[in-house]
Parts: structure tokens; sequence; C-alpha cells
């Protein structure tokens, strides 16, 4: 108990050296409301983290030893700032994953693959819109952009299919907008639509018959990846119009299965991203960060940021709406902007999905999405730097409230009440429809999946 009361005590001195305005310039009681959330919050993170260690009886042991009760406190923090940002992302979250999930139950996953054969303009606007309407789970991504492939679309509309179902969906550019601001989420569509018409232009320069080929002879030996059996349910409705779907009962049913499972595909990342995102932004200083990004020297910082913000996002191992933490930690520790966007664009490119290419396609062909789509994701970066510049819009303000301002009775207390309500609503009817089954067929490779259709 002496450890644990030293820690809390020690993290309150830090907090109110970091943030002395958090609790000196409040009126009328401010501080005592946000003083209490915090404490409950961080008692609580500690408390899971030190629950084993105090019932081995090793806390006295512990007390004598400062480094360790140095290190527990500021494990806490890092988780502290991790709940800090699941938090602020919540109801955003529930909000795009309910709106994609009634997208995507009026889109068929058949219709996708009849239209996608070719690789003029038509062909490219809608494996974009096709990937608009899709999961935003970048496994799911891949995995059903290969499913499209071996049923005769070409592989540029099924590789820009990839790229606009992670980049161009609606739950994405919530949580940018709640997070970073409305300028990355506008950053993101218009960066997401150029990668799309270069990488068709890099293709047409440089993507050979005989490349081809050998990607749809190694795609159509079905070697597994990851989300396969998600890619291949299609939970869309196929009959009636779009209001007469989407107010059915079926049509009720539908959102409610493709909510929960595009929510557990991609749970990981957001835990993953969540977490290293809390341990850098609590353990790395800001120093480091400037030095690694050149923020004292804006024109190297312009240039290095896209080409560095892809190569983080590499090795950091998150993908889907799970890297938007880590890209707001980057951001407050001064990446260019152009640079933020490079690194969000960049989870096709990830090491775990690399492999999934790799199985996919084969080595040359893996190879060749990594050299295409790195160029890509760079010069995205550039042309948005370039234009927001131009434009006058890039945001100035680096502070990021998500990561430090803690749980407080606000708007967005009210809203992830109100849409954790929802999604409780949506689940249930998820349980009473017979989903449970489907969560275990969610990584079960394509081949072995029973047609999943509720048309």
């Amino acid at each position: 108990m002496v450890l644990w009361y030293s820690t809390l005590q020690y993290y309150d001195a830090m907090l109110f050296r970091r943030q002395p305005q958090r609790y000196a310039t409040t009126i009328d009681g401010e501080a005592a409301l946000l003083s209490p959330y915090t404490s409950y919050i961080r008692t609580g993170l500690t408390t899971v983290l030190v629950s084993y260690i105090v019932g081995t009886g090793l806390a006295p042991v512990l007390a004598s030893v400062p480094v360790l009760a140095s290190l527990l406190n500021n494990i806490g923090q890092a988780l502290y700032m991790s709940f800090s940002m699941f938090w602020e992302i919540l109801w955003p979250l529930i909000l795009g994953f309910t709106l994609s999930a009634i997208v995507q139950s009026v889109v068929s996953h058949k219709a996708m693959a009849k239209t996608l054969g070719c690789e003029g303009p038509r062909c490219l606007t809608f494996a974009t819109l096709y990937g608009i309407a899709s999961s935003s789970c970048s496994y799911a991504a891949v995995a059903l952009a290969r499913s499209i492939f071996q049923k005769g679309a070409s592989f540029v509309s099924a590789m820009a299919f990839e790229i606009a179902s992670t980049n161009l969906v609606i739950e994405l550019g919530i949580i940018l907008f709640v997070i970073l601001g409305w300028q990355f989420t506008i950053a993101e569509y218009f960066g997401g639509i150029v990668m799309v018409i270069l990488i068709a232009l890099i293709f047409r320069l440089t993507l050979t018959p005989k490349l081809v080929a050998m990607a749809r002879a190694n795609a159509n030996k079905g070697l597994s990846g990851r989300m396969e059996g998600h890619a291949a349910m299609d939970m869309s409705l196929s009959e009636g119009s779009f209001f007469s779907k989407l107010f059915s009962n079926r049509g009720f049913t539908a959102i409610s299965h493709v909510f929960v499972m595009d929510w557990a595909s991609v749970w990981l990342d957001i835990t993953l991203g969540l977490l290293i995102a809390g341990a850098l932004a609590a353990w790395v200083p800001e120093s480091f960060w400037n030095a690694f990004f050149f923020s004292s020297d804006p024109t190297i910082s312009k240039i290095i940021g896209p080409l560095v913000g892809p190569l983080v996002a590499m090795i950091s191992f998150v993908c889907s709406v799970g890297n938007v933490p880590l890209a707001a930690v980057l951001w407050k520790g001064g990446i260019s902007f152009g640079g933020v966007v490079s690194f969000i664009f960049a989870d096709l490119i990830i090491l775990p999905i690399l492999d999934i290419y790799r199985k996919y396609y084969g080595w040359k062909v893996m190879a060749y999405i990594l050299i295409t789509f790195y160029i890509t994701m760079a010069a995205a970066g550039y042309i948005v730097e370039l234009v927001f510049g131009a434009l006058g819009i890039i945001p100035t303000n680096r502070n990021v409230t998500a990561i430090t301002e803690g749980i407080t009775w606000n708007y967005t207390t009210i809203l992830n009440i109100l849409f954790l309500i929802l999604a409780a609503i949506l689940v249930t009817r998820f349980i009473r429809t017979g989903g449970l089954p489907m969560l275990r067929m969610m990584n079960k490779p394509a081949h072995e999946m029973a047609h999943h259709d509720m048309s």
C-alpha cells in the first residue's frame, strides 16, 4: 500500500508539473471535477497492473526498490494515456462502423467482381466506390482483393480496391476528424484518391503481363492469409430498394452482423495501436521526435516526413484505424503534415501484410507491390503537403487533446454512453440471430468457407 500510495502521489506531482494550467487556471471547482476522474482511472489501471504482484506477496519487496516503483508508475501512465485516447475515439468508432455496416449491407460482393474486369477509368471508379463501401480491416481488404482478382477482376482494380478500402472508408474519416481535425480528414480522402490515380499510372507503365500471370497463378493456389473468412462473407441484401432493405428486419440483422464482424476484425489492431501510442506518448520525449523528424528545419522536415512515415508504419505492425492514435503521437512529436498522411496510408505495407502478399502472389509480386505502394504513398504525402500548403490550411497546432485530456463529464462522455447503447442493441441482435458461429469462421481459409448469403 505504501508503494501504491507513493506511486500515485508521484504521478500527481508529475501531472501538475507537466500540465499546471489544468489545475491552476480553473474556475468554480473545475479542477476538483477533473482531478477525481483522472485519479479514478489512473488508480484503476495501476491496480490492474500490480494486482498480481500484491497477490503474490511481492509488494513489500517492490516497495524497497525505487526503480521498480518508478517503472510501475510509467506503465500506469502509458496505460492511462492509451485509455484516454480510446475514450476519445469510442463514439466515432461506433458511429463509423455503424454507417459502414449500413453501406455494406446493400453492396454485393458478386456485383463487385463482375464490374472490375477492366483497367480503365470506369473500373477504377467502381473499385474505389466498392472499397469505400467495404470493411476497413486491412487484412480483410487484402483477402477480398485476392478473391475478386481470382474471379476475374484486373490486378489494377484489385489493388485500387485495397487502397480505397483502407483509406477512404467512413470510420477512418470520422476518427481523424475527432482526434486530429478536419484538415486531416480531407487530406486522407484527397490523398486516397490521389493514390488510386498514381497506382493506376505506375501500373500502366511498369506492370507486365508476365507479372500479372505470375500473380494469378499464385493466387489460384489458395494459400491462407488472415481474415479470409470475414472477407468471404457476403451479408448484403439483393432485393428491394435501399430504404426497404435498411428498415426491414433482415436489413437490421444484416447491419448488426456486419457491425460486429467488422469490430471483431479490427479490435486487435485498435488495441495494439492504442497501447503503442500510449507508450510512445508517455515514454519518448518530444525532443527525440523533434530531432528524428528534423522539426527545427521546416524544409527538411517536409522532405523527410513522407519518406519516413511509411517506414515507421511498416515496423509498427498496426493497420486499419488502429494507426490513427500512432499518427496523433507522431504529429504531436513534430512530423510534417504530409508525413502523417503517408504514415496513415502505409497500413497496406506493414510487415504482416507483406507476408500475406508473399503467400498470395509470390515473392516477386510482393516486392513489386511494396516498391510501387511505397512510392505511391510517399508521392501522395508530398502532393497533400504541397496542395494544402498552397491553400494555407495545414494546421499549426500540434497539441492533441486526446492524448492528455483524460476523462471528464463533457460531450464526449455523453456521446460515448449513447453510442454504447446503440452498440449494445446491435450486438444483442447479432447474438439473437445466430451470429456467434460466424465469429469462429472469420479466420477460416476462403475455400473452406460455406457461402454466407443473407440475400
